[in-house]
Parts: C-alpha cells; sequence; structure tokens
C-alpha cells in the first residue's frame, strides 16, 4: 500500500506531467490517503483539472480542493458578460437542452439550475462552461428526471458492470429504491468509483445516485 509521501509525490508528477498547470501553483497535503490541494491559477479550468488529475492516482482515496482562482485586470469580466458567454456556451452543445436550464452568476461564480433527462447532460452542462473566461467556479444544481419510469435498475446496472470487467463488479452490492440507487462495495481508485456511478446513471429511468463505494488500495483489496 502506497504511503501519504508516495501518493503527494505520484500527485505532483502528475501535475508536472501536465502541460496545462503550472505545477508551482499547486500545493498538495495528503493524510491517511486524504488529499488537499491549494494555490491560487488564473483559470477555473485549471482548477478542474488539477482535482481531476489528483483523482486519477492510485492510492488516493478522496480529494478536498482549495484552490483560488484570481484573473489578472485584462482578463476580469463583469457577471453580465459571463452569464451571456454562459448562456451561448450552453446554446452551442447539441448535447444540452439549454432551455431547461437557468444560469445565475454572482461574482464571477455560475450558478445553474433547472432538469435534464440524463446525468451525461448535467455534466455536459457544467464542462461547457469551464472555459470561459472570467469563471471563478460552477455551482451544479440541475436535477435529473427521467423521460422513462424505473425498471429493472438493479440489472441494467450490474450488467453493464460485467460488460467492462469482472474485477471491477466484483463486491460491487447495487441496490435500488424507487428511482435512486445505492452503490456500495471497495474499489482500488477514486476513478473506478467515479467510473461505476457514471455507468449506475446511464440505467434508464435513475434519478439520483448514492454512491458509498470506499476506495482501497492494494492489498487490503479482497
Amino acid at each position: 500500500m502506497k504511503s501519504d509521501a508516495q501518493i503527494k509525490q505520484d500527485i505532483l508528477d502528475e501535475l508536472v506531467f501536465e502541460p496545462n498547470i503550472d505545477e508551482t501553483q499547486i500545493g498538495v497535503i495528503v493524510e491517511d490517503g486524504i488529499v488537499t490541494l491549494s494555490g491560487v491559477v488564473n483559470e477555473y479550468h485549471k482548477k478542474a483539472l488539477a482535482n481531476k488529475v489528483a483523482k486519477r492516482v492510485v492510492g488516493v482515496k478522496a480529494v478536498a480542493e482549495d484552490i483560488e482562482v484570481k484573473y489578472g485586470e485584462d482578463f476580469k469580466k463583469t457577471d453580465k458578460e459571463i452569464a451571456k458567454a454562459a448562456v451561448n456556451a450552453l446554446e452551442w452543445n447539441a448535447k444540452i437542452p439549454e432551455e431547461n436550464i437557468m444560469v445565475f452568476v454572482e461574482d464571477g461564480y455560475i450558478y445553474l439550475s433547472g432538469n435534464v433527462a440524463w446525468d451525461f447532460q448535467r455534466k455536459a452542462a457544467e464542462h461547457s462552461l469551464q472555459n470561459l473566461l472570467g469563471v471563478k467556479g460552477v455551482v451544479n444544481n440541475i436535477e435529473i428526471k427521467p423521460v422513462e419510469k424505473a425498471k429493472n435498475i438493479e440489472e441494467q446496472i450490474t450488467k453493464a458492470l460485467e460488460r467492462y470487467t469482472n474485477l471491477m463488479a466484483k463486491g460491487i452490492r447495487v441496490q435500488v429504491h424507487d428511482d435512486t440507487v445505492q452503490l456500495k462495495g471497495r474499489v482500488h481508485s477514486l476513478k473506478e468509483r467515479e467510473l461505476i456511478e457514471k455507468t449506475a446513471y446511464k440505467a434508464n429511468g435513475v434519478r439520483h445516485v448514492q454512491n458509498d463505494i470506499v476506495v482501497q488500495s492494494y492489498p487490503e483489496f479482497v
């Protein structure tokens, strides 16, 4: 099993390997596999990317992100300008039913509300806004309202996991209550945990996923 020092070094190496991030701007603290990221960056997408980089390192159990976004005077935008750019970005993304989404901007933070039929649409709306100039953060409050009623959800998810790898499906328990799915079990990494959650959201009729899967590093995984 990796030590905290090894995990920290792996994250720092990944940040160096990522061309879109200046690793000298990011601080990394690891305690019992829990990672805290800090620092100041000049674009929101760099903050989101640093979070993503940390999560893909084996041994990381969770990530607490405390990175601040500060734009230079030449790149600052008013909330009105950011809101207009956000609406345009949503309209240009074919995955998103923009007519169902509301945008509110305050002090550079974009707040999304409304409803979509699928989780991938919810995530696409958030990702569409990460590269906009002036954005400090995106708060995604979009709800999922499936078009189809919940039906055979547990079977759908279990078969999907089996199609990926037997190892991933091993020990993962799927419990369904109406349109809510609860996931339990253990995996090797946050990346696996998130992939299983993403798989659960793909099942017809799923509105909420409660992900209680625990990340446990080798060799304790059984």
